[in-house]
């Protein structure tokens, strides 16, 4: 749970000292919602570490300790704990592996800070989120398919879609303008994969009634002339 401040107690493992430190000083610094109780350089330093167990922990997939990703994360479950994973590559039988096993998001070390810190948060909320990039490989054989939209990504589909501008969607579902942007361009990205243009508000509109995100009632000015 939260620490008693109602902050996510979170816990970074990379052993590429340099990125644990910026990363490290980048999230405490930017994200007051988040508390960073723990920042170790290996595995046996995570669970031995006082502040263990965390609430979410955003983990290196390339520790180079021949430990199965599999089994930390199971570790990680049973302890209570929700798992980010973050690799500097995008291997999509790697992917599915570590959402097999349990992990609620997966990002390649490439994403923006912002949405990293959007990761740890989703993922504390008990939602999965994976980096678009890898998203898109993931579901690259689905073309012609309606797109896997994450619950947040449902979330701005349906506000925006409804008529909402970005800033009363970020408002309303508590994330920053940028973030809101960020996910609309994943949300086009995904559905210009699947073979849809959503490039347009009304577009995007008119997918999200079809796709059952949003209710036609959903939107109180008549849909005539969209």
């Amino acid at each position: 749970m939260p620490d008693s401040d109602g902050r996510i107690r979170l816990a970074l493992v990379d052993d590429h000292k340099m990125l644990l430190g910026a990363l490290s000083e980048w999230i405490r610094g930017a994200a007051s919602d988040i508390s960073m109780v723990a920042a170790v350089a290996s595995w046996p330093e995570l669970l031995t570490h006082p502040e263990f167990p965390v609430d979410v922990v955003l983990l290196d997939l390339d520790l180079k300790d021949n430990l199965p990703i599999s089994l930390k994360i199971s570790t990680l479950k049973t302890a209570g704990v929700k798992t980010v994973l973050m690799s500097t590559y995008s291997e999509p039988n790697v992917v599915r592996e570590a959402l097999a096993a349990g992990a609620l998001g997966y990002l390649v070390k490439s994403e923006d800070a912002e949405m990293i810190v959007e990761a740890i948060r989703t993922a504390s909320n008990g939602e999965s989120y994976i980096s678009a990039e890898l998203d898109l490989a993931l579901n690259a054989a689905e073309v012609g398919g309606v797109p896997k939209l994450s619950a947040q990504e449902r979330r701005v589909m349906a506000l925006y879609g409804g008529g909402e501008p970005v800033k009363a969607v970020a408002y309303q579902l508590g994330i920053s303008e940028e973030t809101a942007k960020s996910y609309l361009k994943r949300i086009r990205e995904k559905y210009r994969v699947a073979g849809f243009d959503v490039g347009t508000k009304v577009a995007l509109r008119k997918r999200a009634i079809q796709d059952g995100i949003l209710l036609q009632t959903d939107d109180a000015a008549p849909s005539a002339g969209f």
